[in-house]
């Protein structure tokens, strides 16, 4: 069992408001999808059927290691369609992935059972999302105040409910999330075929040769620094203390810049995506 990934005491009981729209862009950095996309599709697909309904999806225009620019898009504009975009935007995206995700069912031979459509898969995958963008938070800005926190994270339940997982799936508070998240991590054990699928994507195995030459160490490297120990363990990654201090001065110099952009940059690239999905919406064009 690995260390709690928070301490209890960071989880006061507090009261707080929902959070508006612009209220919950205030608190999204698109600094995280650049930094921790890879190291959450590894966590998300720790559980095993979550990445067996990846890895043997037909649906090959979706699969990161046939279009990765697309999926890329397809990803980041459902987080940012659930946690700033209006009903009306949810609604439409949830009919788009949902066309995605008919065919994602247990094929024959394969060693495990799973759908697309399972609340129980969605409510970890969407409890990895939020969990990364809590993390990279916490770790260039410091902790949020606790009522802030408590109501991002409430609102985070649109992770999971944008698609089937029913709200009262999503733990109540986050003293119960970070015991489901750190209770379910633990049992997370990844096998040959999705270790060699989680390699090509850390070493960029999508991407033309030149481009896996001169970024792939250093996505590697972003990757282990942000997975949690234990899937660091089931990948056969080595971290030490003194690589745990070197990228915790890299993100402090990376916030320094990145907290003094605009809002509109800060927020980049999911509020582009998002705009890009209302275009699409508005000229009837596919959404994923």
């Amino acid at each position: 069992m690995t260390a709690p990934l928070r301490k209890a005491d960071e989880f006061p009981a507090v009261a707080y408001e929902p959070m508006t729209t612009a209220e919950v862009r205030e608190y999204i950095d698109g600094i995280g999808a650049f930094l921790g996309g890879a190291a959450n599709v590894i966590m998300q697909l720790s559980l095993t059927p979550v990445a067996y309904g990846v890895m043997e999806s037909e649906v090959h225009s979706g699969s990161v290691m046939v279009r990765p620019i697309k999926r890329l898009r397809t990803t980041l504009t459902y987080i940012a369609v659930a946690l700033m975009g209006d009903e009306e935007d949810r609604v439409a995206y949830r009919e788009a992935v949902n066309i995605s995700h008919r065919t994602i069912r247990t094929k024959p031979g394969s060693p495990v059972k799973y759908n697309a459509f399972d609340p129980n898969l969605q409510l970890w995958v969407a409890a990895c999302i939020y969990w990364g963008i809590d993390d990279v938070f916490h770790r260039m800005r410091g902790p949020m105040d606790p009522a802030v926190a408590e109501a991002f994270y409430q609102h985070s339940a649109r992770l999971g409910t944008t698609l089937q997982m029913r709200p009262e799936m999503w733990p109540a508070t986050r003293e119960e999330f970070y015991a489901y998240f750190e209770e379910n991590l633990a049992q997370r054990s990844i096998d040959g075929p999705s270790r060699a699928y989680f390699n090509a994507l850390t070493d960029l195995k999508m991407l033309p040769l030149p481009l896996q030459l001169t970024m792939g160490g250093l996505h590697r490297y972003i990757v282990t620094a942000l997975l949690p120990p234990h899937l660091r363990d089931e990948m056969g990654m080595t971290w030490t203390a003194r690589d745990e201090r070197n990228f915790a001065r890299i993100l402090r110099v990376l916030s320094a810049i990145w907290t003094r952009l605009p809002g509109p940059l800060r927020e980049f690239p999911y509020n582009f995506y998002l705009a890009d999905m209302r275009l699409r919406r508005r000229f009837g064009r596919s959404l994923v």
